[in-house]
């Protein structure tokens, strides 16, 4: 009876833990889950699940596991908010598998991505024709982003007897308070360029603004960086 009493004490403890670490490492474990997170979620379950029924394991073994293993991966989100270099490494990034409307074979080979396998991400968007793609972004979790092609984008331009007009794929330029100078040199801008872009829309510093966002044609899209702060956002 009383390892029945010891088993239901562990358990409780540990679910008690896992409940208040993901309350701390936040959402993005599982909205974002990247294939680290993935891999990182699977070895805490693991090493919790070892301890419960582990004879000679008890409380202090079980939190020391969960408070070590959570704290790695703390430590490892904390890194990437602080240095931003960082993020390429831990995190990835998303990747171009069509670009124009072409299949990047190189970048479907780095992700063990084939052309089924690819379809298969496209259904899940309502693309059923790789015709109907312009661009399509592996993300960093696995799934696709798409954009259409504009005889395909909705509402369908073809039935609106509607010219279709050039795509212009948008840039980020600032994020995080910090110039992302291969995307400048990409687009052929320069910096003074980019702070005469800030000060027509009052900004006086790149260190003010939290993303911003270049388009061919249309003036820059700037964001300022915001807190909620437990302020309640208005409906």
């Amino acid at each position: 009876m009383d390892s029945y009493l010891q088993m239901l004490g562990d358990t409780i403890f540990g679910f008690l833990s896992l409940f208040v670490l993901t309350k701390i490492l936040g959402k993005t474990q599982i909205t974002q889950l990247t294939p680290f997170d993935f891999i990182s979620a699977l070895i805490l379950g693991e090493l919790v699940g070892n301890a419960l029924f582990d004879k000679e394991a008890g409380i202090p073994e079980i939190a020391f596991v969960i408070t070590l293993w959570g704290s790695l991966i703390y430590v490892t989100e904390v890194i990437t908010q602080k240095f931003k270099r960082t993020r390429q490494l831990l995190e990835g990034g998303p990747d171009f598998v069509i670009y124009r409307g072409k299949l990047i074979r190189d970048v479907m080979k780095k992700n063990s991505l084939d052309v089924n396998q690819l379809q298969s991400l496209l259904r899940t968007k309502d693309v059923f024709s790789l015709r109907e793609v312009e661009f399509a972004f592996l993300e960093t979790n696995g799934t696709i982003s798409v954009i259409r092609k504009p005889p395909y984008q909705m509402p369908n331009k073809q039935d609106l007897h509607v010219s279709p007009q050039e795509i212009n794929l948008a840039t980020t330029l600032i994020n995080d308070g910090e110039i992302i100078y291969d995307n400048l040199k990409e687009k052929n801008l320069t910096e003074d360029w980019l702070y005469e872009q800030l000060k027509e829309q009052d900004y006086e510093k790149v260190s003010d603004v939290f993303y911003a966002e270049y388009m061919k044609g249309q003036e820059l899209f700037i964001l300022p960086f915001v807190n909620r702060e437990h302020h309640k956002f208005d409906a």
